[in-house]
């Protein structure tokens, strides 16, 4: 069975991960991160070294002030803090492969451009009730999954797969190579997602 199938691996509590060391092992670690915070003109080699760990494991990273990461934290940040993220992002491509694999019809839903997070909570929560297994999103661009998008979700983000990804254009390259149909949704049209009968592999967009 695949990691986190029936349940992303949710974390109870959010927590900040304060240093550039911890960072790197939390990373190498599985540990899932919502973003990584550097402090403006941090330089060097561990920070290149999160820099490309991020851009493997599609983390976004923000450049801030010395403030903002003073906010969160007393202790000597040296210039890098990571937030860790309430739910565990899956892999689009292990996602997909688990699917097929169960002879399950794939139904997915990518969140475009969606900053809301009471939206996407209400969205997960529709995409599970439709028989959705997955929501793609991408690392930028769409609002954060926090506590009050899990509380709007209904439990919702914590029992579906979440797979947060680079680029959508790539991602739907990817669904295409595998067989899966992509929608692009749109708000004057007379037919609801839960009306909809997807017999085929389907990935219907949102935003």
């Amino acid at each position: 069975m695949m990691e986190g199938s029936g349940d992303n691996g949710s974390l109870k509590k959010s927590s900040v991960i304060i240093g550039r060391q911890p960072v790197i092992e939390a990373i190498e670690s599985g540990r899932p991160i919502d973003k990584i915070l550097f402090q403006s003109n941090v330089t060097g080699d561990v920070i290149g070294k999160i820099r490309q760990l991020a851009k493997e494991n599609n983390i976004p990273i923000q450049v801030v002030p010395a403030e903002k990461l003073n906010s969160y934290t007393r202790a000597n940040h040296q210039g890098c803090i990571a937030l860790a993220a309430l739910i565990r992002y899956m892999d689009l491509q292990q996602v997909i492969d688990h699917v097929i694999s169960s002879g399950t019809v794939p139904l997915f839903v990518m969140l475009d451009g969606i900053t809301d997070v009471r939206n996407i909570g209400g969205i997960a929560r529709t995409a599970l009730c439709c028989g959705a297994q997955a929501i793609i999103i991408p690392d930028k661009g769409v609002g954060a999954l926090n506590e009050e998008a899990v509380k709007s979700s209904a439990g919702a983000l914590e029992k579906i797969q979440v797979c947060r990804v680079g680029s959508l254009l790539k991602a739907i390259d990817d669904l295409h190579l595998n067989g899966i149909k992509v929608y692009v949704s749109e708000m004057h049209k007379s037919k609801k997602l839960h009306e909809m009968n997807f017999k085929e592999p389907s990935c219907i967009v949102m935003g």
